[in-house]
C-alpha cells in the first residue's frame, strides 16, 4: 500500500546555514540534527536537508508497505535506481530512482 508523499529531501551545500534557514521558515526546532541529515517534523510531513545528496535534487518520497516491490515497479517502466534499498536503522529502509523524465522518486518503508 501506498502511504503517499511523507519526506521531502533537500539536497544542500552548507547544512549549518540551511538549517538557520528552515528552522525559521518552518518556525520549529529539528527533531534530527546530525552532520548528515537534518529533519524538521510538520504535523506528519518530514523536511529533511542532505548535504551532498546522492540524488542531486529535491527528491520527494512515497511511504510504502514493500519497498522492493515498489522499487521493482518503477525499474519495470524504465527508471534507474539512484540508491538500491538501503537499512538506515530503527527498521526503516530507503531506496530512489531516477524515471525517464529524470524525476527522482524515493521510497521509503517502516
Amino acid at each position: 500500500m501506498n502511504k503517499g508523499i511523507k519526506t521531502v529531501l533537500y539536497p544542500v551545500k552548507d547544512i549549518n546555514q540551511s538549517k538557520t534557514v528552515f528552522r525559521k521558515l518552518l518556525g520549529v526546532e529539528p527533531y534530527a540534527d546530525q552532520p548528515y541529515y537534518v529533519g524538521f517534523k510538520i504535523g506528519d510531513q518530514d523536511i529533511g536537508l542532505v548535504p551532498n545528496n546522492p540524488e542531486g535534487g529535491v527528491a520527494a518520497f512515497f511511504h510504502v508497505d514493500d519497498i522492493k516491490d515498489n522499487l521493482q515497479i518503477l525499474v519495470d517502466a524504465g527508471a534507474q535506481i539512484i540508491q538500491e534499498i538501503k537499512n538506515v536503522g530503527g527498521g526503516r529502509l530507503i531506496a530512489s530512482a531516477k524515471d525517464k523524465d529524470g524525476n527522482i522518486i524515493g521510497l521509503v518503508q517502516g
